[in-house]
Formats: structure tokens, C-alpha cells, sequence
């Protein structure tokens, strides 16, 4: 009996942007794993933990696969590392700041202290390499075996659309990679939330959270980004607009194609969240982590899963957690009227 593949997970230590490694490395390597029937599924994410990685998943179609998939990656890895190394090295020291403000938000001080060398810094691996890890999927963040499930496929066409926008936009210009961030969050924001009132106080919701995380960095609250982000709120409420009538099943104005695809797949995703709610298989854990909580309300489950969708596409498209804090912070805006006294200056 030929049985379903394991997740693989190699994690591809890049001390440098990880577009070249993802246009030239990772998409040919995962068309070919396709086009071969050798996988059924994929995604990736960019990562700090040991220094900055990429963390590419793999699903062998079988368990038979499993081999071969793991000897194509590899040799595609080692080939890309070796052709095109990353010439900066991580100084471990110099960014242990920040290391450990996100040790402390994602890691308890037990798991932590697996992580750190003799002096209390996170151990960096070696640069230009990779290690075959464990997949650990986040179960209680998304819902239970289901929900992963769900996250997986999902992931996939997000992995598959940010690598068609790295290989066809101007990216790297810092206005066209926040436009874009912007646009696809108005997209899976909109599809998930339909109410106006709701939407804008998640997106105020969201601003929050990032923004205690990170209560020293000074973003948002001055008054150069609060200049911009009244300069772009009139054309981020026409594109809302549009995004929101088009949800809305309007056919005039139609979106782009490119978001256009990814509306589709948003009311899909939103589909699919709400049938495993309704039919009572989705198991989250309780944000104070003590508990198993079945949610059933389709409203409840979709907030919830919104926030880690959305910044997991964000993350993929290399969006620091600081500007995807400020895109939701002018998105809200975008949405909420006009103070009656504003004048036209405003």
C-alpha cells in the first residue's frame, strides 16, 4: 500500500534578499516537483529564528516520493548556495535587540534558552546552508487538524501568487511592494469581513496588537506617517470601493487579474472556513494558551484566521511587521468618514 507523504521542511539559511533564491532556486524546483507528480503540496515562509532563512515545506505525493523529493531539493539548494552565496554574515550581537523582543513574543523563557549560546545570545547556524527540521504546524493557532489542513492548501496559492509578483512587479521599489501589500489586504479583508463597521475595527484591532509588540520603534504615531497616511486615504478608499463592490458580486469595476485571482480564491478560503465552523470542526487555543476552544460562530472563526492569513502572505512578500502595522493602520482610516469639520485641506 503506497501511503500519503510527510511534510518535509528544509530550512535554507540566506544571509541576504530572499528573492533570488526563491525566483531562481525554489519556483523551478517546485514546478519540476509538480509537473512530476512528486508533490501535492508546498509553501514558504521567511524566518528569523538562527538567523534569516527561508523555510520551504514539501508534500510528497507518497510516501514512496519522500526520498526523491528530499534528493531534488537538495541538489537544487546546494547548487543554488554555491552559484549564488550570500556574502553577509549575521552578527548575532549587533541585532540581539530585536532577536530577543521576538523571542519573548513567540517563545517562553524554557524554550528560549535552547536557542542561545553561552552568553546569552541566539546561536546563528551557518550561513549559505541547509537543515532538514521538523514541520511543526501551529494547530491552535489555526483551528485544529482541519484548520491546518486548510492553512496548507491556502498557503500554497499564497506561496504561488507572491512568487508571480516577485517574478513580474518592481518589488523591490518600497511604494510598489506596500501597494501591493496593501491590495491584497484590502482583497482577504474584505472577503472575510463584509461589514463596514466590523472591518474597520478589526483593522484598528490589528494596528493594536502589532503596535504593543513593538511600543519602541516610534511607528505610526509620528506625524510624518500620519501626514501619509491622510495623503493616501482618499485613494485607498476608491480602490476599497472597488474591492468591496466587486465582493460584493458588482460586476462594474471589475478588479485586475492579479487580484482578481486572488478575490476568487479569498471567497473560496472564506467558504471553506465557514462549512468546518458550521460543522463544529475547528478547535483553536485559547490566546492565554490554557485551553481547547471549539469555535462554531463562522464570523468568530474568520476574524480569527485573518490575522494569521494575512500576515503569512505578508511575510512572504517581505513585509516587515512595522509597515504591515501601518497598512492597516491608513487602511482603517480609509474606511472610517471624514470628521464633519475637516476641510478640504485635510
Amino acid at each position: 500500500m503506497n501511503r500519503p507523504g510527510q511534510w518535509q521542511a528544509v530550512h535554507i539559511y540566506y544571509a541576504a534578499n530572499p528573492v533570488p533564491l526563491l525566483l531562481s532556486c525554489v519556483r523551478p524546483l517546485v514546478a519540476e516537483l509538480r509537473e512530476e507528480g512528486l508533490v501535492d503540496g508546498w509553501f514558504y515562509i521567511n524566518y528569523w529564528l538562527e538567523g534569516p532563512h527561508v523555510r520551504l515545506r514539501l508534500k510528497p505525493s507518497s510516501e514512496a516520493a519522500e526520498p526523491e523529493v528530499r534528493r531534488r531539493a537538495e541538489e537544487a539548494i546546494d547548487a543554488f548556495l554555491a552559484e549564488r552565496p550570500a556574502l553577509y554574515e549575521v552578527d548575532s550581537g549587533f541585532l540581539n535587540e530585536f532577536y530577543n523582543q521576538l523571542f519573548d513574543i513567540e517563545f517562553s523563557a524554557d524554550e528560549r534558552a535552547g536557542y542561545l549560546d553561552d552568553e546569552g545570545r541566539m546561536n546563528v547556524r551557518p550561513n549559505n546552508s541547509r537543515s532538514w527540521l521538523p514541520y511543526e504546524p501551529e494547530y491552535g493557532k489555526y483551528g485544529g487538524q482541519d484548520g491546518i489542513e486548510l492553512a496548507e492548501w491556502h498557503f500554497a496559492r499564497s506561496s504561488d501568487l507572491v512568487l508571480e509578483a516577485l517574478r513580474t512587479k518592481n518589488l523591490h521599489l518600497r511604494t510598489v511592494l506596500l501597494g501591493t501589500s496593501a491590495q491584497l489586504m484590502m482583497v482577504m479583508s474584505a472577503a472575510f469581513i463584509r461589514d463596514e463597521t466590523r472591518l474597520v475595527d478589526f483593522l484598528r484591532r490589528y494596528y493594536e496588537f502589532w503596535h504593543r509588540l513593538f511600543p519602541d520603534t516610534g511607528f505610526i504615531t509620528s506625524d510624518e506617517y500620519e501626514r501619509k497616511a491622510d495623503e493616501v486615504a482618499p485613494e485607498l478608499a476608491r480602490w476599497f470601493a472597488r474591492v468591496r463592490a466587486a465582493e460584493a458580486g458588482d460586476e462594474a469595476p471589475a478588479l485586475p487579474a492579479f487580484l482578481a485571482g486572488w478575490a476568487a480564491h479569498c471567497r473560496e478560503l472564506r467558504e471553506r472556513v465557514t462549512a468546518l465552523a458550521e460543522d463544529g470542526r475547528l478547535v483553536f487555543r485559547s490566546w492565554d494558551g490554557t485551553a481547547d476552544e471549539p469555535v462554531t460562530d463562522p464570523d468568530e472563526a474568520l476574524e480569527r484566521l485573518l490575522s494569521p492569513y494575512m500576515h503569512m502572505t505578508n511575510n512572504r512578500l517581505h513585509v516587515t511587521l512595522q509597515d504591515e502595522a501601518y497598512l492597516s493602520h491608513v487602511l482603517g482610516r480609509a474606511l472610517r468618514p471624514a470628521p464633519a469639520d475637516a476641510g478640504p485641506g485635510r
